[in-house]
């Protein structure tokens, strides 16, 4: 499956929020630094999925909010 996700890095709490157009916003603690934010965003997505991390890949997106992400 392949998701369009909005990312709001250094949030106080840690969610995910299906959107009405299909994407998914999450929140995460860790600041967009140095790639912290993207693991931490495939670490709660394998949580809500419950599927592994290497499960996960950004396909698009590294350094941007709005990412492309595909999952096993």
């Amino acid at each position: 499956m392949i998701y369009h996700v909005y990312v709001k890095p250094g949030s106080k709490k840690e969610s995910i929020e299906p959107q009405s157009d299909g994407s998914l916003a999450i929140r995460t603690h860790k600041p967009a630094h140095d790639g912290e934010a993207n693991a931490d965003v495939i670490k709660i997505l394998s949580k809500y999925f419950h599927t592994g991390k290497t499960n996960i890949k950004i396909l698009k997106g590294n350094s941007s909010k709005h990412k492309v992400i595909e999952i096993l």
